[in-house]
């Protein structure tokens, strides 16, 4: 990792996470009766759960309006912002609304509709998986597929 970006990492107070395809791996299980379920990793709730006692806000921003996204942020107790159109605009006005700089901030995303999100904020981060445009644009590629550790991985980038 070059100087620059540990630097930027240093800055980081805020995490945000995309949920499908950065928390999960992306595929959804449905029942007869229409109940979408995912999987998880155990891994990024431990993460999330030391990050949090490290004093870093953490927070999912979904395109999804799903009871599994806001059941997930409940257990990892961390805030969740979903049914979102546009991922960039409701960043900039959280950041506004609670004072907090662009620069210390971070986005984990992996498709088209996390790219205003990257554009929000001052680190850009993925999964292995994600899509090449994404990829692109990303300061950080992680080596975790999404659903399998990616947060676990960032909390190792981070500083104690």
């Amino acid at each position: 990792m070059d100087e620059a970006l540990r630097k930027k990492l240093s800055n980081l107070r805020v995490l945000f996470y995309d949920f499908d395809g950065v928390m999960t791996d992306n595929r959804v299980l449905v029942d007869q009766n229409g109940i979408e379920s995912v999987f998880v990793n155990r891994s990024d709730g431990l993460a999330v759960s030391r990050l949090k006692k490290r004093g870093y806000t953490q927070v999912i921003v979904s395109t999804e309006t799903n009871p599994v996204v806001e059941k997930r942020a409940e257990k990892l107790k961390i805030p969740v912002i979903h049914g979102v159109d546009d991922k960039g605009e409701i960043i900039r006005k959280y950041l506004e609304d609670n004072s907090i700089s662009r620069e210390s901030t971070l986005f984990i995303g992996n498709d088209l509709n996390d790219l205003p999100a990257f554009n929000a904020v001052g680190v850009k981060a993925c999964p292995a998986d994600a899509y090449e445009i994404i990829k692109d644009s990303a300061d950080i590629i992680f080596q975790s597929r999404g659903g399998a550790g990616v947060i676990r991985e960032l909390m190792d980038l981070l500083p104690e």
